[in-house]
């Protein structure tokens, strides 16, 4: 592997380490060759305080998530931040796989602040909600489109993705300005506004350029361009149809470029959109500026970016518009991005919640929920199609007192939980399946970090139960427990109900999972095992 400076670089990172060493009043030192550090090697940069990494993005094992490399960036760490939220959509070694070798993996304030934007972009309180869609590659961003076009209360399509629009309107556009395969996929937001009544806007009219003499403009109807002339700019008809439904707006979006020509006309668009919204938002109107081309073109008209809501990262935005998880932040300790909206998932969610973590087809989870009705039942697994199927049998049954998430409890456990209204009574590890040929994976999916927040997280008397066909993984999920509870939780396992290995001999709830019946049906043991939390506040007194 290469050095991580190439030799012209180690000059400049020994100037910037000089620099953030005098303003941060700590030891900044390059770590040129990070891919040669061993933990051996390790210790020559342990007097510094901060470590300076160049570009990780030359290196394939980056984008590659590779665990390996993360282990070299991560050796001496025991806090991952990060602040990188426009890398966030990215599976990175750097940014994903370098948080499951550090004890605690955190975002930075910017993350923070900017995942705290990226939310704003779904919620609808503020209507009407108007989105201003620029740029190109509508097949890309179809599911992006449908979530704006189920929520917003109206679309204004600039841009390339405009023409698509009108091409499948039946409208003449340009052949070079058609994206190949994109009309499906345009008439289903078409579709989708007109069954929501939404209006859509598309350009009415243009400012287009003659192909011989590039320096004569002249306007045309968007249905009458003439042979030889290249739009490059929205005409006065469309600029002031959006205006009119911008003005009556109460939030808008604008994510994406409004340009599509390729003369000096094509920087007028963005900058005449950025004016019309400088008007706007003094008349309380939330205003969202996604993207490098629009926040360039509002930081230059804005009198006060205090208006404003700016997000540069546009791919980000589409991403999680499209539905998709973000590896960035999912891989952080708070990393559950959703506001889970308690009373529509519960009946009453002030009645005490049973967890059951890594839950698989759920009917455990379902059997209980059905039994004890005084109590609500929060299903975690990482496996979507599971989830979904779960989810389908919770509307099918019409329970209110059970639901499940696609989620990786590792990460998101504290973040769900710590919203919950209600207390946490029960959370059941059962059978997870270690890998015994792999070694870095065998024990994952037992780690600090969740055995802490479940510690954190149940009241006092709350139960932890734990069962395993496997002894070996019974024993490990016990000691990983034992040692990271920070002795508030304690083996409830006693008397007549223990066999001789001081294992609970029969299911305490009476309702078996899947695997476990499978297990007891062949006639092989099953190793439980009850915790109980103390209050160890009250054990100090006494």
């Amino acid at each position: 592997m290469a050095q991580c400076f190439s030799q012209r670089s180690v000059l400049q990172a020994l100037c910037i380490s000089d620099y953030l060493s005098s303003v941060l009043q700590l030891k900044v030192v390059p770590a040129t060759g990070i891919s040669g550090y061993t933990e051996s090697k390790f210790g020559e940069l342990e007097k510094a305080d901060v470590l300076l990494l160049d570009n990780l993005s030359q290196f394939r094992e980056e984008a590659a998530n590779c665990t390996k490399f993360s282990k070299k960036l991560s050796l001496g760490v025991d806090i991952f931040v990060n602040d990188a939220f426009s890398q966030s959509h990215k599976m990175l070694a750097s940014t994903v796989a370098v948080a499951r070798s550090c004890y605690a993996s955190v975002a930075g304030f910017r993350f923070e602040a900017e995942l705290s934007q990226l939310m704003e972009v779904t919620k609808t309180a503020r209507q009407p909600y108007i989105s201003i869609i620029g740029g190109g590659r509508l097949t890309e961003k179809a599911a992006a489109l449908r979530y704006l076009a189920s929520k917003c209360d109206g679309l204004v399509f600039v841009g390339t993705l405009a023409f698509q629009i009108m091409h499948a309107l039946g409208m003449p556009v340009s052949l070079s300005f058609v994206e190949h395969g994109a009309i499906r996929d345009a008439l289903e937001i078409i579709q989708l506004a007109k069954n929501r009544n939404i209006p859509i806007l598309y350009p009415k009219d243009f400012w287009c350029m003659n192909d011989s003499l590039p320096k004569l403009l002249d306007i045309f109807p968007s249905d009458g361009i003439i042979s030889g002339w290249t739009p490059v700019n929205l005409g006065p008809s469309s600029w002031s149809e959006i205006f009119s439904l911008l003005s009556k707006s109460k939030k808008i979006l604008w994510i994406g470029p409004v340009e599509f020509g390729s003369s000096r006309q094509e920087t007028h668009g963005s900058s005449q959109l950025a004016v019309m919204l400088e008007k706007i938002s003094g008349n309380n109107c939330d205003v969202i500026i996604v993207g490098n081309a629009a926040c360039k073109a509002v930081m230059a008209t804005a009198s006060s970016l205090s208006a404003y809501n700016i997000v540069e990262s546009a791919s980000v935005i589409w991403e999680f518009l499209s539905g998709r998880t973000l590896p960035g932040v999912a891989a952080l300790d708070r990393a559950y991005p959703i506001e889970l909206d308690w009373n529509a998932i519960f009946a009453d969610s002030t009645q005490p919640l049973i967890v059951d973590i890594g839950s698989g087809n759920g009917l455990f989870l379902l059997r209980m929920a059905k039994r004890w009705r005084t109590s609500n039942f929060l299903g975690l697994e990482i496996n979507k199609k599971l989830v979904r199927r779960c989810l389908e049998c919770v509307s099918q049954s019409g329970l209110r007192n059970g639901y499940f998430i696609c989620t990786n409890a590792t990460s998101t456990f504290h973040s769900i939980i710590s919203s919950y209204p209600g207390e946490l009574a029960l959370v059941s590890i059962q059978c997870p399946n270690p890998d015994f040929n792999n070694t870095e994976h065998r024990w994952r999916m037992l780690q600090r970090r969740l055995v802490e927040a479940i510690a954190d997280h149940l009241i006092i008397n709350g139960k932890v139960f734990l069962q395993s066909d496997i002894e070996a993984v019974a024993i490990r999920m016990k000691d990983q427990f034992t040692m990271y509870g920070k002795g508030r939780l304690t083996v409830a396992n006693e008397g007549d109900d223990l066999d001789q290995g001081g294992w609970l001999k029969e299911n305490p709830f009476g309702i078996r999972s899947d695997w476990e019946q499978h297990v007891i049906d062949r006639g092989g043991p099953m190793y439980r095992l009850m915790l109980s939390k103390v209050d160890t506040d009250k054990n100090n007194k006494s």
